[in-house]
């Protein structure tokens, strides 16, 4: 899972950066920079530390997310109008999009429009998106007009329908999660790599004396969180990172003293997740315990497919259990003699928790 880091410059991109990876780039230094940094964050899941303990194996392997700061919108691009393609280009290769936004006051790091406005900075952003998105659908109905010419099909009548229906949206100036489409549709469109079509987590970058206002800060954005797949966090930057630096003990009490019922980077996490549609599943042996993230539905073959093509394609049966399960009885001999564990199919829809071990012909 990929999720970029946009905003306005000095609005905390690389800060929060910092805070959800570790790293220790220099935001005043990154302010102006053009080059993407990246960084893999393992996620953590108290689930994949208990099956480690118990089956105390050589590896053990989370599952992973991959964090992008990507340069903000430069002086020169707010006079022309617009993030570079260059930009763009980079974004469209994630999952998700999470817009930061400056709510904080500093003298010292000056909002690039002079003044704070939430409402303001993230329809900026979302403009821009939605401009990019219209760009690419006017060139491919101008290309599906001169195909048609020569030989029309239902495909291209399909595809034709489902792109004016995206440009009534973007019209509208509205983003383009706010369709609905079918399963058939989001194939088609999948290629496109809409940016109004991800996921958006909108945060407000807030004061450490903001932190008790959380909740009413997001509600006073209450018009965006409606939007489909998109949610709203507020996150103070700049404490999250000094957490990052502290040690586990002094961190909790650090949060406790600040009022932050959780680390950014779990409240991000639960919140990708959620926007995203995913999961996790895991395997377990004394060789390795690893989790795997997936999209929910995704059926047992295919989830298998994720370790390794062969899997897949030789797919015969899944060996599952659930993990609360599998922890209220201690071991899989138990959980095979209660009848917990069992076998299922092609058509089974691995579930979040489930422990698998899958069978295979080679």
């Amino acid at each position: 899972m990929k999720i970029g880091i946009v905003g306005l410059p000095f609005s905390g991109k690389t800060t929060l950066f910092n805070a959800l990876t570790g790293a220790a780039a220099d935001p005043a230094a990154s302010a102006g920079k053009r080059e993407a940094q990246h960084a893999i964050v393992k996620v953590p899941d108290e689930r994949l530390d208990k099956l480690d303990a118990i089956y105390q194996p050589k590896k053990k392997t989370p599952a992973t997310i991959e964090y992008i700061d990507l340069s903000g919108l430069s002086a020169d691009e707010q006079k022309k109008g617009g993030f570079s393609d260059q930009f763009l280009g980079q974004l469209r290769t994630v999952d998700a999009v999470l817009v930061i936004a400056a709510a904080f006051h500093n003298d010292n790091v000056p909002h690039p429009l002079n003044s704070i406005n939430l409402q303001r900075d993230f329809n900026l952003v979302q403009e821009e998106f939605i401009l990019s998105d219209l760009g690419i659908i006017e060139n491919r109905l101008q290309r599906l007009e001169k195909e048609m010419r020569v030989r029309k099909t239902d495909q291209h009548v399909k595809e034709e329908h489902i792109l004016q229906r995206c440009k009534s949206a973007i019209d509208a100036l509205k983003p383009l999660r706010t369709l609905a489409f079918a399963p058939d549709e989001e194939i088609l469109i999948r290629g496109y790599q809409f940016l109004s079509l991800k996921p958006h987590i909108l945060v407000p970058n807030i004061d450490e004396q903001e932190i008790g206002r959380s909740e009413a800060i997001a509600a006073d954005l209450a018009e965006w969180a409606a939007i489909p797949k998109t949610a709203v966090l507020p996150i103070s930057a700049r404490i999250e990172m000094e957490i990052q630096q502290l040690s586990d003990e002094e961190a909790e009490l650090f949060r406790q003293d600040a009022g932050i019922l959780q680390p950014a980077m779990d409240r991000l996490l639960r919140t990708s997740y959620e926007l995203l549609g995913l999961l996790s599943f895991f395997t377990v042996g004394e060789d390795e315990v690893r989790a795997w993230t997936i999209r929910g539905n995704t059926l047992a073959p295919q989830a298998a497919g994720e370790i390794h093509s062969d899997i897949e394609r030789g797919f015969i049966r899944a060996e599952v259990v659930h993990y609360d399960d599998f922890i209220a009885r201690g071991t899989m001999a138990k959980c095979r003699a209660e009848a917990v564990l069992r076998l299922e199919g092609k058509e089974y829809i691995v579930k979040d928790g489930d422990i698998i071990n899958f069978r295979f012909a080679v």
